[in-house]
Order: C-alpha cells, then structure tokens, then sequence
C-alpha cells in the first residue's frame, strides 16, 4: 500500500526547530503511524526566517485581532509573516491529505491556544495559532488535527477516518472529476457518512442527484465541503448502531434465524457499551463475505482505515 501523504509541525517529527533549540517527537506519529503515513515536515516560525533557540512568543489580543507578538518585545510583531506563509505553503501541500499540528503554539496550536492582553496578563479568551487559523480559513476542507488530541481514541478515529477518506477522494473524484466517478465516491462512502450526520447524508444524496441546476465543478466542491464537514463530527455511539442496522438489513434474507439474532445481540451490546465497535463489525463482516453483495461489501465504513491501527477497538 502506497503511504499517505500528510504534513506535520517539523517540532513533531523530532526535528530541533522549537524556540528552546528542543523537538517535540511524537512517538505515536513516527513509531504506530509512519507505516501509513508519509510525512512532510513544516516549521512556520523557521520558515518565516526566525532561527533556532529564539525568543518566545505569544497570542495578543488588541481589541479587534489577535496577534502574535516576541513575549520579551511586544513591539516585535510577527502576524502577517505567519499568516503569509500558511498562503506562501499552499502549493507544498496541495497534495497532502491531512496535518497534524502542536497544540498551545502561537504559530501552530488549532484551537484553545492561550491568549494575553497587551500589559502581558492573561486574558479570558483563547484562539487558534495564527498560521494553522489562516491554514483553516484557505483549506477548510483539509482534516487537521493536534497530536495531543490524538491520545483521545474517539478524536484519533475521526481523523484518520477523515483522511483515508479525504486521500481517496483526491485520488478518484478530484484526480478524474466525473458525475459517474462522483456517484461510485459516494455509494461506497454512504454509510460512513450517515454513522457521523443522518442530514448529511441525506444532503449529499441530493447533491449527487443533480437536477442539472449545477455545473459539475459546483457540484464537485459542495459536495467535497460537505463531506469533510460531516466527517469531522465525532460519530456517536447511536449513530453507529443506527449504521449497524443498515448494512444489516441487507443480509436479512440470507441468514438463518440464529444468525440473525446473533448479529442484533452483539449490535445491542455495542448500543449498550457492553462490547466495542470493532465485535459488530467484525461480525458483519464475516457474513458480508459470504452472503453479501459487490456494493455492500465496498462500503467504506466497514473497512475506512487499516484494521494493524486498532482505532475501534477502543469505540
């Protein structure tokens, strides 16, 4: 299997690029991750020229923005040197499927990162670092995630479901745009969809049932806004077994009376936190490749990511 490309705060890959002259190397990134992930390492605050130990830096808030300033000189301003590069970066990363950034960076952290009034006291408000929020705005589509979020089992299924998802849509819809590469995408993404937003699901059904009111490239990027949208809502435990129950439907006809009480007990005891997501869809998929058909057997939410990285089995 071809790795997946996606970025990474350089700090995270064990690179020395922090304002200490010291890395942040994160195990489960180079150690459980890399056998599927190709990374690209991105220091914003090296690449904007500062050099490696530096002064700190720190989120300010002056009323009407939020601003990145050198902690020992306010009058050291850095916000549009960071802002412009997550502009200068786009076409470096064009290609990549997902980011995983630092959490409490000025530059880098996505959200709840400290924010200081201007007399240096801490203010009651937090905000994303300035590149990553500027990222966020020109990429909205793209899943980025904290590594330090990545140690919540829920949070480290959701983004790497978003980006097998996402890498898959680069490579068939975007890479070959075509109603009929559109409407396989997402017959084969349907029930992964509905198991984070019913409405979505629904929305995006609609979407792909152009009337011809929208041109296909329209089409195209709605749908891509919607998709990613709804994917980076945390499917709960309800929606799950909701999405049990569909694909079991479709094997109703073929499996004996003890069969299928089998699979409603062990979907119940998933409904009920008794087992783990991993015990249904184990189970499924066991009858799927027997009695299962070509379409339900290609649903992406029975298989979205490799089974080697144990994400439901904590779900």
């Amino acid at each position: 299997m071809k790795k997946i490309n996606i970025a990474i705060s350089s700090c995270l890959a064990g690179n020395q690029v922090r304002y200490d002259g010291g890395h942040k190397r994160s195990k489960y990134c180079l150690d459980v991750m890399s056998d599927w992930f190709e990374y690209l390492p991105i220091c914003p605050e090296m690449g904007v020229g500062m050099p490696t130990p530096r002064p700190p830096i720190r989120l300010v808030n002056q009323g009407d923005k939020i601003t990145v300033k050198m902690v020992d000189d306010p009058s050291v301003d850095f916000t549009q040197e960071l802002s412009g590069y997550a502009k200068a970066i786009l076409p470096k990363i064009r290609d990549v499927s997902g980011y995983i950034v630092i959490r409490n960076s000025p530059s880098c952290g996505m959200e709840r990162v400290k924010v200081y009034h201007e007399n240096g006291n801490p203010s009651n408000i937090s905000s994303s670092g300035i590149y990553t929020g500027e990222l966020m705005r020109l990429r909205p589509e793209l899943p980025i995630e904290e590594e330090g979020r990545l140690q919540d089992p829920k949070l480290r299924e959701n983004f790497i479901n978003r980006v097998f998802a996402y890498n898959e849509w680069q490579n068939s819809v975007l890479k070959s745009p075509s109603i009929k590469v559109l409407i396989d995408f997402h017959s084969r993404y349907k029930y992964l969809i509905m198991a984070h937003s019913y409405k979505a699901y629904k929305e995006l059904g609609q979407l792909v049932a152009n009337d011809g009111s929208k041109s296909l490239p329209k089409v195209i990027a709605d749908y891509e806004m919607l998709l990613m949208t709804s994917l980076k809502k945390v499917a709960s435990s309800k929606n799950h077994t909701n999405t049990l129950y569909h694909i079991f439907g479709y094997l109703k006809k073929d499996l004996s009376t003890e069969a299928k009480q089998e699979v409603i007990n062990v979907i119940e005891q998933y409904r009920k936190g008794i087992v783990t997501l991993i015990v249904p869809i184990t189970l499924l998929n066991h009858y799927m490749k027997q009695f299962g058909s070509d379409y339900i057997n290609n649903q992406a939410y029975l298989n979205p990511h490799p089974i080697e990285l144990g994400l439901r089995n904590y779900l």
